[in-house]
């Protein structure tokens, strides 16, 4: 499936490197040619010659070794290869990348190359969960390198939690998909809400909601992986389109609701992400309202529900919706699905620590019509979106079929 294909693996220094070598086998069972770079760190936990043996080929680690190949070597090799994975990347090789420090081999061809660059984290869930590492996973999805997990589970330091690497299966999965430019989602069109709408009290003051958008990106990425043809209908968010999504940005409830609409018989799946207001301003004032030190009243008007009308009009299309609660999530969520007739509902709690609005995690349970529930661990919101759209194929499926 990758014959031709010219594949670097970059391993950093985790307790994860040990998965390099199965990720190795199955790239070249493939018929990918892999080539290696590793830092210094990471030959303590893995040896260069167990790599060099199943890459056929040389491992690179010092910049100063005798060069392997005609030209400068990274330089060489940056321009060599089609894809770049760096699986374990470490909190240190996060950071170096999202800084552009380029102190080893690794990190300097990380520089050179302007081939796609994929990263697999893999560190303690607190190093994960750190703002720092965050604003750094933030900053390299702005520049399109694209992250592959982590997952949760048991760590090596003996707790449990996110920051766990994918395994070696899903990581060549998704490389494969990439590079063969398919995807289970290929020749569908998508469309996803994000962020929180807002409603103008006057020039300077409007109503809104905690939502940060950090969801429906996710989302919007995941299906635009999957090679679904992606429309992201966002609400003012600080987050960058991602790579390959068209964006149309939207402020209120009202200009959600034609977006969506003026798209929706186009569309195979729609999912409604976005934090929508339930009610605006009667009246907008057209100047800023001052204060005056009295009690004011604010009369307000319900905006329409998006969801419920596409659930009334929706022929083919894969519906997915989401409810946000704060008690009686699966009471409340199951309601919400009945009645806003939709595919799949994601219900999550947002007063659970790791679940709520702008966290980089999140704790949901997918629930369906036909009385099915899947429950997740805590995960990042990527790898939500990317078992969502797991489940949107599966349902895409059989609306075909039907």
């Amino acid at each position: 499936m990758l014959s031709g294909k010219k594949i670097l693996v970059g391993v950093t220094g985790g307790v994860a490197a040990y998965k390099a070598a199965e990720i190795i086998s199955r790239l070249r069972k493939l018929n990918a040619e892999v080539h290696v770079a590793m830092t210094k760190s990471a030959t303590e936990f893995i040896a260069p010659l167990t790599l060099r043996t199943l890459s056929a080929n040389p491992v690179y680690v010092d910049m100063f070794d005798e060069p392997k190949l005609w030209n400068v070597e990274h330089i060489a090799l940056a321009e060599h290869v089609d894809l770049v994975i760096v699986a374990p990347a470490t909190a240190n090789m996060l950071a170096k990348m999202a800084i552009g420090l380029a102190d080893d081999f690794l990190s300097t061809v990380l520089l050179a190359t302007r081939a796609p660059i994929f990263v697999a984290p893999a560190m303690n869930h607190a190093m994960y969960l750190h703002p720092a590492t965050q604003d750094n996973l933030a900053r390299l999805v702005d520049r399109g390198i694209q992250i592959i997990g982590p997952s949760t589970g048991f760590q090596a330091c003996g707790t449990e939690g996110i920051g766990r690497m994918s395994e070696a299966v899903e990581i060549v999965e998704s490389l494969t998909r990439f590079l063969s430019g398919g995807g289970s989602l290929k020749g569908k069109k998508a469309l996803v809400t994000a962020g929180g709408t807002q409603e103008p009290l006057d020039p300077v003051r409007y109503l809104g909601n905690r939502s940060s958008g950090r969801m429906g990106y996710a989302i919007a990425q995941a299906l635009q992986e999957a090679g679904a043809e992606t429309v992201l209908v966002s609400a003012p968010t600080d987050f960058k389109t991602p790579p390959g999504v068209t964006r149309i940005s939207v402020q209120t409830a009202l200009e959600m609701y034609d977006a969506v609409l003026e798209r929706f018989s186009e569309i195979d799946v729609v999912v409604k992400a976005a934090a929508v207001a339930d009610y605006r301003p009667a009246v907008q004032a057209e100047q800023k309202i001052k204060k005056n030190g009295t009690n004011r009243m604010i009369e307000l008007v319900p905006n329409p529900d998006i969801l419920a009308e596409l659930g009334r009009r929706k022929t083919s299309q894969v519906l997915i919706g989401f409810a946000a609660e704060t008690e009686n999530l699966l009471a409340n969520a199951q309601d919400k699905m009945h009645r806003k007739n939709v595919n799949l509902l994601v219900a999550n709690d947002v007063t659970k620590p790791g679940a709520g609005f702008g966290s980089p995690t999140n704790i949901v349970s997918f629930l369906f019509p036909d009385g099915r529930r899947i429950d997740f661990p805590q995960m990042s919101k990527l790898e939500v979106a990317r078992n969502l759209v797991r489940e949107i194929a599966s349902l895409l499926d059989v609306e075909t079929k039907e």
